[in-house]
């Protein structure tokens, strides 16, 4: 299998498949593909049936994933198939292996080859503000495969040695290693007209590598309000 990530700002990751090879995405993430693609739509992005289908789609759904997974694979002599970035930032590809997986956030995952595993790894409500109201979700890829996952805006690597730390605000978190050892702390005091009078904060010791997201949605919708029209009556 041959892909390519194509463009800067927002990218397209691009496959170019030999007959009978596939490649997994959730339901919804197509942009293009040729027409010797097809498209299968299930519960299950890593094959088997019955209630073990529908479990995992339930944990990928409460993870933010999509209920339902959808396999392209290509006929005869192969064909092209392509997935955009949904906002501003980077497509990174990642190997994933039973013994090596990654949290990722809600919104991370673009495709992987069959065997991937996508389930709910992390949910924690925090402030009003964060997310919506949504709260800290994190996305856990596991099983065999490569994967692919983008992240929002400029990416920044740290490989953090044992018992090296690092507080990083919740929406920067764009992937760790899923063996790193975290946990949400809180910092009083703080007020901020977005969060409150609490920041939250993910402590991240090592070792392990984290890679951290410069653009965070919430943070760019709270920037733009002050530039949107009034509602009417």
């Amino acid at each position: 299998m041959q892909h390519q990530i194509i463009g800067t700002t927002m990218p397209v990751l691009e496959f170019n498949l030999a007959g009978g090879e596939s490649v997994v995405s959730e339901s919804g993430r197509l942009s293009w593909m040729s027409p010797d693609v097809t498209m299968a739509t299930s519960t299950s992005a890593t094959g088997g049936g019955g209630g073990h289908k529908l479990l995992g789609a339930i944990k990928r759904m409460a993870g933010g994933g999509s209920l339902f997974a959808s396999t392209y694979t290509a006929s005869g002599a192969g064909g092209l198939v392509a997935f955009a970035a949904t906002q501003p930032g980077q497509i990174l590809p990642v190997s994933v292996t039973p013994n090596a997986g990654y949290m990722v956030h809600r919104h991370g995952f673009l495709a992987a080859t069959p065997g991937i595993e996508l389930t709910m790894g992390f949910q924690q409500s925090l402030g009003a503000g964060l997310f919506g109201g949504e709260g800290f979700i994190l996305q856990k890829l596991g099983g065999q495969a490569d994967a692919w996952v983008q992240l929002q805006g400029e990416v920044v690597r740290y490989d953090l040695q044992p018992g090296q730390g690092m507080l990083v605000h919740p929406a920067h978190v764009g992937m760790f290693n899923d063996h790193m050892s975290f946990q949400i702390t809180v910092m009083k005091g703080l007020k901020n007209k977005f969060f409150g009078d609490e920041i939250f904060l993910v402590s991240f010791t090592g070792p392990g590598s984290i890679w951290l997201q410069s653009l965070t949605l919430p943070g760019l919708a709270a920037d733009l309000i002050p530039y949107l029209p009034e509602p009417t009556n």
